[in-house]
């Protein structure tokens, strides 16, 4: 029976996860852009600012949604950098009175990955992890709010999961425009069933959380990630400039890593491409908006 697999699936990520047994686990469609909307509507309550780490496009995406309802802050850009940098905390402009403080753990265009959990202070904390989700262990109580798209790492694409501490997940913040759909204590009190679930993605989500439990948890995957990600970087940097990562070293993405050859020479990139389709490796391409290649290496790739 369905109820009992969405109970087993929400059982196993909490496990996981180590979700604390006060925080609410909500299983959202629309993805993690539709969070873009939800997070102010959420959120912002009597406030009318939120703060914005823009580490890359999906940070800026969120940023600029986030005007619809309110005034988003943005507590560091790394835009003039070309997103390949998180900048030091000392020039965070993070405001007290915010309503939150909103991050991308992982730009997947740009590379670009928090080694750490930031510190704001008593500002809540929201986290996109949609793609690197489940690659590592999460502090989820310095958290208010994490969601992520499963698509990358947990299952099909469809639901976006919202792990929600009970202070937001009781409407008393929630602006009146909020729409029903978008409603986080509706989503809670009605165990993400208020209307008809995504049901063949959630029952993929249960069986890889499974998976994950039998091959050792999120551990597995952390030290997975690590080992494919350095075997990469370490052929990129050992290349003598052949090949070139624009990310810095502290920055650096576990799971998307972008890189030119010769420069950004298009021509012997385009004959890469080309040649790695010949041993079965497709999507090599960098995202249409930054070119180059770009490697993309979530849970799914296999070492080999």
């Amino acid at each position: 029976e369905f109820m009992g697999i969405a109970a087993d699936a929400e059982k196993d990520l909490r496990d996981l996860l180590g979700v604390p047994a006060d925080y609410k686990v909500v299983f959202n469609q629309g993805g993690a852009t539709l969070q873009f909307s939800a997070i102010p509507l959420n959120m912002l309550g009597t406030k009318t600012k939120a703060d914005y780490l823009i580490t890359g496009q999906w940070g800026e995406k969120a940023h600029k949604e986030c005007a619809k309802y309110g005034t988003p802050q943005e507590a560091c850009n790394s835009k003039k950098s070309k997103f390949t940098t998180i900048p030091n905390k000392a020039d965070w402009k993070l405001d007290p009175e915010a309503a939150y403080v909103h991050y991308c753990d992982n730009e997947t265009v740009n590379g670009v990955e928090f080694s750490y959990t930031p510190e704001v202070g008593n500002v809540p904390l929201v986290a996109d992890m949609s793609s690197n989700f489940m690659s590592r262990s999460i502090n989820v109580s310095k958290h208010a709010y994490i969601y992520a798209g499963l698509q990358k790492n947990v299952g099909p694409a469809g639901i976006a999961i919202g792990i929600i501490r009970p202070d937001f997940a009781d409407g008393s913040k929630e602006l009146k425009i909020n729409p029903t759909y978008c409603s986080w204590k509706i989503a809670a009190d009605n165990g993400s069933m208020y209307n008809t679930p995504a049901c063949f993605t959630w029952y993929v989500m249960g069986e890889y959380l499974k998976y994950t439990k039998k091959v050792g948890g999120i551990a597995y995957w952390e030290d997975m990630s690590a080992k494919k990600s350095s075997l990469i970087y370490k052929a990129i940097d050992g290349s003598d400039g052949f090949y070139n990562c624009p990310v810095d070293k502290s920055a650096r993405s576990r799971m998307n890593i972008p890189f030119t050859i010769m420069g950004g020479n298009e021509e012997v990139e385009k004959k890469f491409l080309e040649g790695a389709k010949k041993v079965k490796l497709f999507t090599l391409a960098g995202h249409r908006s930054v070119g180059g290649c770009r490697a993309s290496i979530y849970n799914g790739m296999p070492m080999e």
